[in-house]
C-alpha cells in the first residue's frame, strides 16, 4: 500500500495529501490515513478498518473518503474489485471540470469499460459523493468526479494503480487532442471489433506461442 502510494506520487497523480488508496483482503480494508503526504507514505500511514469502518489497526484516522472505498467493497455490483485509487491528478481533474463524459478516444480505454462518466459534484467525504461516484462507476473500472478528480478500480492493487495511470493518460490525450480540434471518437462498431479481435488473439496475455 505505501509503495503503491509512493509510485502514484512519482507518476504525478498525487499532490500532497490529496487522494487516497485502499486494498481489501477478505473483510479487512487497508487505506491511507487522513493527512498522509501520499508520495512519501510509509507503513505507519496505513490504517486498517473492517467493512463497517471500525479501525482494526493503525495509529491514524482513515482517509475522509472512507465511504467511497468501503461502498465499493460492500456492493455486489463491484464483486471482484479489491483495490481503489482516488486521485486529484491534473488532467483527469481538468476534464472533470469541463465534460460530462470522457468518450472512447483510444482502444485501450475499453479496458476500463468504455466511455467514462463524470459523477456530479458533491462535497468531499460525504455519503452523497460516495453514492454519486458508485453510480458513475457502474460497469466501469474508472470514473471522473466533477470539479474534484478521478477514481480507478482493480481486482488487485497493481491493477488499480495501472488503471489510475491509464485514466490520467487518456485525459491528457483528450486534453491535447481537444487543443488541436474536435477529438475523433470510436463508434460502437469499432469498439466491438476491437474487443472481438482482442479476445481472439488473447491480447495482453503473456502466453507461449
Amino acid at each position: 500500500m505505501a509503495a503503491a502510494s509512493r509510485h502514484l506520487g512519482d507518476l504525478g497523480l498525487f499532490i500532497g495529501s490529496a487522494g487516497n488508496v485502499s486494498a481489501r483482503d477478505a473483510d479487512l480494508v487497508a487505506i491511507t490515513a487522513s493527512g498522509t503526504v501520499l508520495g512519501e507514505a510509509g507503513v505507519d500511514d496505513i490504517t486498517v478498518v473492517n467493512l463497517t469502518g471500525d479501525i482494526v489497526a493503525g495509529n491514524h484516522r482513515p482517509s475522509s473518503e472512507i465511504e467511497l472505498h468501503l461502498g465499493v467493497y460492500r456492493q455486489p455490483q463491484f464483486t471482484g474489485i479489491n483495490a481503489v485509487v482516488h486521485t486529484h491528478s491534473r488532467f483527469a481533474t481538468a476534464v472533470a471540470v469541463v465534460c460530462d463524459e470522457l468518450p472512447v478516444i483510444h482502444y485501450q480505454q475499453l479496458g476500463l469499460g468504455g466511455s467514462l462518466r463524470v459523477a456530479p459534484f458533491e462535497t468531499f467525504g460525504t455519503e452523497a459523493l460516495a453514492t454519486a461516484v458508485h453510480s458513475a462507476l457502474d460497469g466501469r473500472l474508472g470514473a471522473l468526479m466533477a470539479n474534484h478528480g478521478a477514481v480507478a478500480l482493480g481486482s488487485d492493487l497493481d491493477k488499480a494503480v495501472d488503471n489510475a495511470a491509464l485514466l490520467e493518460w487518456l485525459c491528457e490525450l483528450y486534453w491535447h487532442a481537444h487543443a488541436l480540434g474536435t477529438p475523433r471518437t470510436l463508434n460502437d462498431a469499432q469498439q466491438l471489433a476491437v474487443i472481438e479481435h482482442a479476445l481472439r488473439i488473447r491480447y495482453g496475455q503473456k502466453d507461449t506461442p
